[in-house]
């Protein structure tokens, strides 16, 4: 937990997206569907809108912040809620000054505005509570724990994303393919989003993984794609821990995509009892041969089989093969 050398508030700040509203060219507006956020998953869905060729979102914004708190303990003057937009694949960033409501009201309403082409892919929307604390202006006293996703593209408001697979033929596809020609699959972590390359050349592979098929293809096709999920998880977590940023000091930062949630995901497998920071330093520092990287290879292995399900399909598999077993006895 960090420590801060003035005093925070103790109470939780929360946030929710209660509008979109999306502008384009002529100044026409338009109403993203509720459909499109979700205040479960806590993501905007932008990809949703009925016209793509949207140049802004203007996001209606409430947080609710512990008021009582703030007026009884009276730490704390000039107090101000802002929300913030950033992301940090274009290092774009955006703050709007939200209002209080009715004296006494816990809520603080207002706007922030998305530029389209300010932005890539994901950004993140933040509610900061600031205040002057001992004379000193501009001290962030309190924070929403977790961040609304502003997904730009996608047309499903959900936090965990789909994984992309696509089926070609590596001996006739592109020519870096070629090389794979005997493998099953590969994962290609190259793109804006990981890929599953399935190799049609592969008599049957297909429907197996398809689900099309008898009920035992139907079982080796289940074990099939919990071992694909473990490749997936492994290449993903390898392709983010290789590609940190590092501060002046050394401080590995987590990146700003899809390659950070891997990584706060398999963390707490890979080096268990740290805090994600503290894994994430330790995993670099042995990675660039300041300790052994080869003995994190069977956490990083664990980490995946559990994020791909492997015990529960194995578990599955085995329960199925006994089942069809006992149906083929005469």
């Amino acid at each position: 937990m960090r420590a801060y050398p003035y005093p925070r508030l103790t109470g939780a700040v929360t946030a929710r997206v209660t509008a979109v509203r999306l502008r384009g060219p002529g100044d026409t507006r338009e109403q993203l569907d509720t459909k499109g956020y979700s205040v479960v998953e806590q993501v905007v869905a932008l990809g949703r809108a009925e016209r793509d060729d949207w140049q802004t979102a203007r996001l209606a914004v409430t947080a609710t912040v512990p008021v009582r708190e703030i007026t009884t303990k009276g730490h704390w003057t000039d107090v101000a809620v802002v929300a913030v937009l950033t992301e940090g694949a274009t290092n774009a960033r955006t703050v709007a000054r939200l209002k209080p409501g009715a004296e006494g009201a816990k809520d603080w309403c207002g706007e922030i505005e998305l530029d389209r082409d300010n932005h890539l892919d994901r950004a993140s929307l933040a509610v900061h509570v600031v205040a002057t604390v001992g004379g000193m202006a501009g001290r962030i006293i309190g924070s929403t724990d977790q961040q609304w996703m502003i997904d730009v593209t996608s047309d499903a408001p959900l936090r965990a994303r789909q994984l992309e697979v696509s089926t070609v033929s590596f001996a006739r596809g592109a020519e870096w393919l070629r090389s794979f020609r005997e493998a099953p699959w590969i994962v290609d972590t190259s793109g804006r989003m990981p890929t599953v390359r399935l190799n049609s050349d592969f008599e049957g592979l297909v429907a197996l993984v398809e689900g099309r098929g008898s009920k035992v293809e139907s079982v080796v096709g289940e074990m099939l794609l919990a071992q694909m999920c473990v490749d997936v998880w492994t290449a993903v977590f390898h392709t983010a821990i290789g590609d940190l940023e590092i501060e002046d000091d050394g401080t590995p930062l987590f990146p700003p995509d899809w390659r950070g949630a891997v990584l706060r995901e398999m963390l707490p497998d890979v080096v268990p009892g740290r805090s994600v920071e503290d894994a994430l330093r330790e995993v670099h520092t042995r990675r660039t041969g300041e300790g052994s990287w080869a003995d994190l290879q069977p956490r990083i292995q664990y980490a995946a089989a559990r994020r791909a399900e492997v015990p529960t399909a194995l578990a599955a598999t085995v329960r199925d093969i006994e089942r069809l077993d006992q149906e083929t006895q005469p």
